[in-house]
């Protein structure tokens, strides 16, 4: 299993971030929740953006582009094994930043990946 940091995540049941933990949880993947409000999605805390988790295969991004700059050093930090940028979350910048040190990047949907078995 693929233990997994949800940067964006929200106890927002209508939000993107929200659907993505709880089926990763029921795919039996391990999450991290990082987000700017306290809170719990998929029996998970949510977490404020700061302790460097060294075990984390890969991080979903649900942060648009334009917010993402302040989480760049913290990503890179994490040396995650790739980066999944979901629809709105596209970010050219932080591709070459994580090509870079040989963090791979894929433009894609969570959701869709673990309903197709491509996760």
């Amino acid at each position: 299993m693929k233990k997994t940091l949800i940067i964006g995540a929200s106890t927002n049941p209508e939000r993107y971030s929200y659907k993505a933990a709880h089926k990763l949880k029921q795919y039996g993947h391990d999450i991290v929740n990082v987000g700017l409000k306290k809170g719990e999605v998929a029996g998970v805390e949510i977490e404020l953006m700061g302790l460097i988790h060294t075990d984390i295969d890969t991080i979903t991004m649900y942060v648009g582009a334009a917010n993402q700059k302040s989480y760049f050093d913290y990503i890179l930090e994490t040396k995650p094994k790739r980066i999944i940028f979901n629809p709105g979350a596209e970010n050219a910048e932080l591709v070459a930043l994580a090509a870079a040190i040989g963090i791979d990047t894929e433009n894609a949907c969570t959701l869709i990946l673990l309903s197709t078995g491509q996760y």
